[in-house]
């Protein structure tokens, strides 16, 4: 445990402790407004293995794909699989796709603002595909779906029905966004995490938990 930095206590209304590992391997507790220092340590105390293994799973990451460089021949995600980046001159639009990843050098000091808006466009056009797909064969009513910059959830469910997904999902496969479709699919009928909604999700994508193990696992990659 002493390994382990607390980098912040962060208090609000909240009823239980959330304990957050990050990308610099500190750890960040969200905890109820009153609850004393004592009951916290307690609680990472007892959380000091999961702590550990947490740890060691975010230190044996790939280094290579925590930061852009946007060079030629660097690879970047989309639907699962990575393409080459070329820097090119002479080219009117600021990114194009074909097979491969195409950037004006006119745009290279603007490159990571104008591969988000490229995801952020495509991330619309595929889910709201996927999502009206799932939506028809579940017969469940949705709002609509937004694009968002949320960092720490692949997707949401508003109480008035809109469907939220981080544009970072259009770089993981198909397979994998469909799951986190299906997942805020499920929530339209059943708000918490209980047993209904897990049968919910189950009836949906039958083989969802490699899907979610998945995301787990590798959703750190899914970045610029």
């Amino acid at each position: 445990m002493s390994e382990i930095r607390i980098e912040k206590i962060i208090r609000s209304k909240r009823k239980t402790i959330e304990l957050q590992i990050t990308d610099n391997v500190a750890l960040i507790v969200r905890a109820p407004f009153g609850m004393d220092e004592k009951k916290i340590f307690d609680v990472i105390k007892k959380h000091s293995k999961w702590i550990d293994n947490k740890k060691k799973e975010i230190e044996a990451r790939d280094p290579k794909v925590l930061k852009k460089e946007f060079v030629n021949g660097e690879g970047f995600l989309y639907l699962g699989k990575y393409y080459k980046l070329y820097i090119v001159d002479n080219q009117k639009i600021p990114l194009k796709f074909e097979n491969g990843f195409y950037l004006s050098r006119d745009y290279l000091d603007k490159a990571k603002e104008v591969f988000i808006d490229w995801y952020k466009k495509e991330a619309f056009i595929k889910i709201s595909e996927r999502v009206n797909w799932y939506a028809k064969k579940s017969n469940l009513k949705y709002k609509k779906v937004n694009i968002t910059y949320a960092q720490k959830r692949w997707g949401s469910c508003s109480l008035n029905g809109n469907l939220n997904f981080s544009w970072k999902l259009i770089m993981a496969p198909v397979s994998v966004i469909d799951y986190v479709i299906v997942h805020e699919l499920a929530h339209l009928e059943e708000r918490n995490h209980g047993k209904n909604f897990w049968v919910k999700v189950k009836m949906l994508m039958p083989d969802y938990k490699k899907h979610a193990d998945w995301l787990k696992k590798n959703g750190y990659s899914l970045n610029l």
